[in-house]
């Protein structure tokens, strides 16, 4: 005759079933969690990923750098990079690399990059886009303020290593030549990110952008850091003002009408 077991064994596999039974239902708990968690982290990627690489990589990485930047300048601190990059620009003189880089520096500020910058808002506005000749203005213009008034602030003196062949009077953090290049770029960029012209955009601003700001060493006339800062400070302005006027991204420039 078969004995039947204890009550104490009984309540025991009681227990053990309901613990059993707790921890698949929690398991499965967590599972639907962890779904639902990264359901919702793909639908805000899809949405908002252009967003979010673009405050990150366009105004918090470049904020973080010119900061890193400016506060060796402000606490007069040597940067390690500065003397030996002016240096090996310098051991690259040439005649013919003279008028080059002269030419460059110019196109680069006072005969290129500001009729452009002057002739983009005018042109926008006269197509009525006003929007985006807001932004542009604001971008452009505001970049050079910010740039007068850094310049005053940090009053660094320009590098002294040798006689320039184009030499400048002001102060010399950030450059100016290097914010307004970059300024420029930036905003031609984000006004064509979604049309045709944003590749033939990048191929022209980008290398333009880096001989601007070479020719700046070459001549003798700034520092690495001015011009990485100068790089730095222009995209997270321009960025900033894209964000502004863009109402957060949401927004893109030429709708339809």
């Amino acid at each position: 005759m078969p004995v039947s077991p204890a009550p104490e064994s009984r309540a025991a596999a009681e227990r053990v079933a309901a613990t059993d039974q707790a921890r698949a239902v929690r398991g499965a708990a967590n599972g639907n969690a962890l779904q639902q968690v990264t359901r919702f982290g793909a639908t805000v990627l899809r949405r908002h990923g252009w967003l979010l690489l673009l405050v990150f990589a366009g105004l918090l990485l470049p904020l973080w750098g010119f900061a890193e930047l400016a506060d060796e300048i402000h606490e007069q601190e040597a940067i390690v990079f500065d003397v030996p990059v002016l240096e090996y620009a310098h051991g690259l003189a040439r005649e013919g690399y003279d008028k080059l880089f002269v030419i460059v520096s110019q196109l680069g500020y006072q005969y290129g990059v500001v009729p452009f910058d002057i002739g983009l808002v005018a042109v926008l506005v006269a197509r009525r886009r006003f929007r985006e000749a807001i932004f542009a203005a604001i971008a452009l213009g505001g970049s050079a303020l910010l740039n007068i008034a850094a310049k005053q602030f940090f009053a660094r003196e320009r590098p002294s290593l040798w006689e320039s062949i184009a030499p400048e009077h002001n102060y010399s953090f950030p450059s100016g030549h290097a914010m307004g290049s970059m300024t420029l770029a930036v905003t031609l960029i984000l006004l064509s990110w979604t049309t045709r012209w944003r590749w033939p955009v990048l191929i022209v601003m980008a290398p333009f952008v880096l001989l601007v700001g070479f020719s700046r060493l070459y001549l003798g006339v700034h520092f690495p850091s001015d011009i990485l800062a100068g790089w730095a400070v222009a995209t997270a302005w321009v960025v900033a003002v894209y964000l502004v006027v863009y109402r957060g991204g949401l927004l893109r420039p030429w709708p339809q009408r």
